[in-house]
């Protein structure tokens, strides 16, 4: 008899990797992100933030990573070359997070002032997540093309890492801001973590790449 360790492994690798593309993308200073740390600080609404922002994300993942494997079912040349771009993206990505360490910044959250009421907070939510022509390059397209590329059967643990990660991030962001906040103010906080992220998107970039080449 199978045990549950045995029928779950091989799907590990799959949510990992969609949960450390998720965060490497999601961790970054950003509108959004200030947003829901701000939220939090005031304690406003999080728990509608959060969700509806981590739910945004969810969907354009899942919409991202069905579309593009029916558009690159029976296209295994487009495949490679969008596993290529995406390699290429990462690398540059990666690159980028890694020049940011190198410089000192920070995430003001400009908690103080009278915060906006419910229908407010979630239009803005919904403002940050959906107006960002980022999210749809970075979610939809590269989360959609690395997913679609996963065995069939491995696409939905793909999808539930990439998902957490959202959930996690936004979680921690609004639940954790009264800690996270000095945190944040720390220059050399923020080049640990875009050196992390920098690392996690190379690590990729070179893992996709092999994919690319040795034809999945």
């Amino acid at each position: 008899m199978m045990t549950l360790p045995h029928l779950l492994s091989p799907g590990v690798p799959a949510f990992a990797q969609g949960l450390a593309l998720g965060l490497g993308l999601i961790v970054a200073i950003g509108a959004q992100n200030a947003f829901v740390l701000r939220q939090g600080l005031r304690r406003e609404y999080v728990g509608s933030v959060v969700m509806f922002c981590a739910g945004a994300d969810a969907l354009l993942i899942c919409a991202g990573v069905l579309g593009m494997a029916q558009a690159l079912g029976d296209r295994p040349g487009l495949a490679r070359a969008l596993a290529l771009a995406g390699a290429a993206f990462l690398a540059a990505y990666g690159l980028q997070a890694l020049r940011r360490a190198r410089v000192s910044h920070e995430m003001h959250a400009n908690p103080g002032g009278a915060g906006p009421g419910r229908g407010a907070a979630m239009a803005q939510a919904a403002a940050f997540t959906l107006l960002n022509p980022h999210v749809y390059l970075d979610t939809v397209l590269l989360v959609g093309s690395i997913g679609a590329q996963q065995p069939a059967p491995l696409r939905g643990w793909f999808v539930a890492g990439a998902s957490a990660a959202s959930l996690c991030w936004f979680g921690v962001l609004g639940y954790g801001a009264g800690w996270l906040a000095p945190w944040f103010a720390r220059p050399s906080a923020w080049r640990m973590l875009d050196t992390l992220v920098g690392v996690t998107m190379m690590v990729l970039a070179t893992l996709l790449a092999h994919r690319a080449a040795t034809g999945f």
